[in-house]
C-alpha cells in the first residue's frame, strides 16, 4: 500500500514544479496546485481503502510518513493563497509589515505545538501508537478541532497536525523569500538610481576649495545657511578626496597679486569658448 502511495508523490511534485514555471501569477498558481492536490489526495484515499491488511506498522507508517507529505502540500499552498490574495497594496514598507505578521503567526504557531514540535523534530516514536492509528483519541495530547469534523476512516488524532507542521516551515521559507525579494527589489531600484560611475575629482585641491567658496558665498546650499565646514566635508565624501586645512589654502587665495579667483575666471573663460564654438557652427 505504501509503496503504491509514495509512487504518486513523484507524479504530483512534477505536476507543481510544472505550474511554477508556467503560471507566473501566484494566486492562480495557487488555485491550479490545490486543484492538482486534491486529486491526489482523493487517489491516496482509493489506495489505502482498498489495502485490507493493513497492521499497525503500516498504518503508522502510512499516517506518520506518507499521508501527511500531500496534505501539507495542500495546507501550504491554501495558506499562500490567503497571503496573496489578502496582500495590502502599498509602498515596501507596508509589504514588508503585512509579511512580516504573517512571519509571526507562524512563529505563534510553533510556539503553541512546541510539544509535538519537538516530537515530530527529534523523530521520537513512543507516542506513534497514540498519534498515528485510528480511532486512538486522547484529548490530554492536544488533538486539533479539525479531526472532529475529519473522516476518522481516513485520519488520525495526529497526522493532520504533522502535515500543519511541514505546511508551516514551507510557508516561512516563502515568505522570507519574498521579504528578500522586496530588500533586493528595493535595493535594485536605488543603484539605478546612483550613477554607475565614480566621479573623481583631477583638477587641483586649491581649485576645488575655490570653487567650493564661491557656491557657499553664493549660498547656492540650503538657501544660504550651510557652513562652508559642511560643504567640504559633503565634496570630501562625493569625490573621495581630502581637501586638508582648507581655509589656509582660501587665504592664499586671497592673497593672490592678481586674478585672485583663477579657477573662476578660467571657467568663465573655457565656457564662453564653447558657446560661441557652438554659435558658429549652428
Amino acid at each position: 500500500m505504501n509503496q503504491k502511495a509514495n509512487n504518486l508523490l513523484p507524479e504530483l511534485n512534477e505536476q507543481l514544479n510544472f505550474i511554477n514555471l508556467e503560471i507566473d501569477n501566484r494566486i492562480e498558481r495557487c488555485e491550479k496546485a490545490i486543484e492538482l492536490i486534491l486529486v491526489a489526495v482523493q487517489k491516496l484515499k482509493i489506495i489505502f481503502n482498498n489495502d485490507h491488511n493493513k497492521s499497525e506498522e503500516r498504518e503508522i507508517d502510512f499516517f506518520k510518513n506518507v499521508k501527511p507529505k500531500f496534505t501539507s502540500k495542500l495546507i501550504y499552498y491554501n495558506i499562500i493563497y490567503k497571503i496573496e490574495a489578502q496582500m495590502p497594496y502599498g509602498g515596501e514598507r507596508i509589504l514588508k509589515k503585512y509579511l512580516n505578521n504573517e512571519l509571526e503567526k507562524i512563529k505563534r504557531y510553533f510556539y503553541n505545538n512546541h510539544d509535538f514540535n519537538k516530537y515530530h523534530r527529534t523523530g521520537a516514536t513512543y507516542l506513534d501508537n497514540k498519534y498515528y492509528v485510528r480511532g486512538k483519541i486522547d484529548i490530554k495530547l492536544a488533538v486539533d478541532s479539525f479531526f472532529f469534523e475529519a473522516d476518522h476512516s481516513f485520519s488520525t488524532s495526529h497526522d493532520f497536525k504533522l502535515a500543519k507542521i511541514l505546511a508551516h516551515d514551507l510557508v516561512q521559507v516563502y515568505i522570507e523569500d519574498r521579504l528578500r525579494d522586496i530588500d533586493y527589489k528595493v535595493q535594485k531600484e536605488k543603484s539605478q538610481r546612483e550613477p554607475n560611475i565614480n566621479l573623481t575629482w583631477t583638477a587641483s585641491k586649491v581649485a576645488l576649495i575655490e570653487l567650493i567658496y564661491a557656491l557657499q558665498t553664493e549660498g547656492v546650499f540650503n538657501n544660504g545657511v550651510a557652513d562652508v565646514k559642511d560643504i567640504i566635508n559633503q565634496f570630501e565624501k562625493s569625490f573621495d578626496i581630502d581637501l586638508g586645512q582648507y581655509r589656509r589654502t582660501f587665504l592664499e587665495i586671497r592673497g593672490r597679486k592678481t586674478d585672485r579667483p583663477k579657477f573662476l575666471l578660467k571657467l568663465k573663460d573655457t565656457l564662453e569658448n564653447r558657446m560661441n564654438n557652438s554659435d558658429e557652427r549652428t
